[in-house]
């Protein structure tokens, strides 16, 4: 789990149950779910950022998930996203390997850049709207709320968060 803080935050000035108490704020619920305290073995503040290299393609040199792209972990798509590159140019290898055609490796750029520019707008908008940005006004926060209102209320805005967060076809 992550927890918000300034990109400058000094992490050493978070103790274990500073950390802890935090988490559990966040989890607190008419439940009355209590997490299990453990040793809390590494901390860092991640600056989280987005990049994209174009084309992920240099003479023979295919690059494929952090290589070519990175993302938010707000949208969980990391992963998913080499994966799916992976999957494209063993595709595209195998292709040339059994036919000789270059065709597919030729496409590989273009076909993984179309899922990784999805993504990253996924990304970028869950990251706008879950996280509170450095100085938002009382204004620019409400709005923002109201934008996470409108998907989770909304059953055509919840299954666009579905669809996104969970992937979506080959294309």
């Amino acid at each position: 789990m992550y927890v918000q803080c300034p990109s400058d935050e000094d992490v050493s000035g978070w103790t274990q149950d500073m950390i802890w108490d935090e988490l559990q704020a966040r989890l607190d619920g008419s439940d009355g779910f209590q997490l299990k305290r453990g040793n809390i073995f590494d901390k860092m503040v991640l600056r989280f950022r987005s990049y994209v290299c174009e084309p992920l393609r240099h003479g023979n040199l295919f690059l494929a998930g952090d290589a070519g792209h990175t993302v938010p972990p707000t949208g969980a798509k990391g992963l998913n996203l080499a994966f799916a590159d992976v999957r494209v140019l063993f595709e595209a290898i195998d292709s040339w390997a059994s036919t000789g055609s270059t065709k597919l490796l030729d496409k590989y750029s273009d076909t993984a850049l179309r899922r990784i520019w999805k993504a990253q707008n996924f990304s970028y908008w869950m990251t706008t709207m879950l996280h509170e940005q450095p100085n938002t006004n009382p204004f620019e926060r409400k709005r923002q709320l109201g934008e996470l209102n409108a998907v989770v209320n909304s059953r055509y805005g919840s299954a666009y968060l579905a669809e996104a967060y969970t992937g979506w076809s080959n294309t």
